[in-house]
């Protein structure tokens, strides 16, 4: 069971291949093509937040996939926190 002060993050918040229904969580111009779990956990480091990836875990809106996702500690909102990740994962995949 998951403690309340973390947050989750899915590879699906960042994917411009999902729509917002299927999952995304930010705009399409912050999303990138099949982001996988190791930049998303890189981009969280250079934000400065620890982070600690679960594998073998499906994300609810696609239960046929295991996709695993990321807990971080609960520093601020999480949509603030999805943003500044988007952010640094789109200068690290240029």
């Amino acid at each position: 069971m998951r403690k309340r002060d973390t947050n989750l993050l899915w590879p699906a918040y960042f994917d411009s291949n999902k729509t917002r229904l299927q999952g995304r969580r930010v705009p399409k111009n912050l999303a990138i093509v099949s982001p996988k779990l190791e930049e998303i956990q890189n981009a969280t480091k250079s934000v400065g937040l620890p982070s600690e990836v679960v594998l073998d875990v499906k994300y609810p809106k696609v239960p046929w996939q295991k996709t695993g996702y990321i807990v971080i500690p609960k520093k601020s909102s999480k949509t603030k926190i999805i943003r500044k990740i988007a952010e640094k994962l789109v200068n690290l995949r240029k």
